[in-house]
């Protein structure tokens, strides 16, 4: 099954994913590490950004990324190998029919997919398939509805509400982050633990405010303008303040926060 990419696969977004998995990586992959040995399945690894994050932290296990879209993939490869991994393998499929035998895995790993799909269970139900009994599933997701900021601006919210809009129009949920604990128990999993992962970001940390707010949150917004305008969700004037708006909270007396949520459990 093919799943429709709300933020589309130019080059601009490639540099912005890059740009999420690095900020984000203390917060996203801490507790992220498979023993020597594992065969990890990492599903829906786009252009891989996840991918190096993976193979560094965890240099003993081999990992199989799998990904529909054959540019990612090329991207993810280029990405991989030119950072010096060689313990990740690249194949192009769909987690809907996945080529690998029932219990072929110890570990899945996969981090804003579902929020692309339509039917999240069927993946993970698909996904669970190929795990061997034991082994673990983490998912991580973002929730766009868990933003706040300072200063306030219903203008800002609106523009982050277009993308909220835009993502469910085309199938997807891009409020999935506070779903991740029922969707695991739908799909079959146990032994469930779900745990916020929290962004808080103020001008005494640039790194966050360039790589967190600047580059993957804002940018994410601003990627739906054409077709937040187009479908009548907001005028191109209030858009405009909009975007101006959530910038301002870059600024020295502005904040912004963000939750992710970060799934494991149990086959």
């Amino acid at each position: 099954m093919k799943k429709k990419y709300v933020h589309g696969y130019t080059e601009r977004e490639s540099v912005r994913l890059v740009d999420q998995a690095t900020t984000l990586s203390g917060i996203l992959h801490h507790d992220i590490v498979y023993p020597a040995g594992s065969r990890v399945l990492e599903a829906g690894c786009g252009v891989g950004a996840q991918t190096v994050i993976l193979a560094r932290n965890s240099p003993k296990a081999t990992f199989t990324s799998v990904d529909l879209s054959e540019e990612s993939l090329r991207a993810a490869r280029e990405c991989v190998s030119s950072q010096g991994f060689t313990n990740v393998a690249f194949h192009q499929g769909d987690i809907f029919h996945l080529p690998y035998a029932e219990d072929s895995y110890d570990h899945v790993f996969l981090c804003f997919v579902l929020e692309h799909l339509p039917n999240p269970i069927e993946a993970l139900s698909c996904l669970r398939g190929v795990l061997k009994r034991g082994g673990t599933v983490t998912v991580i997701e973002g929730d766009h509805g868990s933003t706040y900021f300072h200063p306030e601006s219903p203008y800002a919210r609106k523009t982050i509400r277009c993308l909220v809009d835009v993502q469910a129009a085309m199938g997807g949920n891009s409020l999935i982050g506070r779903e991740l604990y029922p969707l695991l128990v739908k799909s079959g999993y146990r032994d469930i633990t779900v745990s916020p992962r929290s962004v808080y970001v103020d001008s005494s940390k640039p790194d966050l405010v360039e790589g967190f707010t600047k580059n993957t949150f804002i940018a994410m917004v601003e990627g739906v303008r054409d077709q937040a305008i187009r479908s009548g969700l907001m005028g191109e004037a209030d858009w405009d303040r909009g975007i101006r708006d959530l910038n301002r909270t870059t600024l020295e007396d502005g904040t912004f926060v963000y939750s992710f949520f970060s799934g494991k459990a149990l086959k």
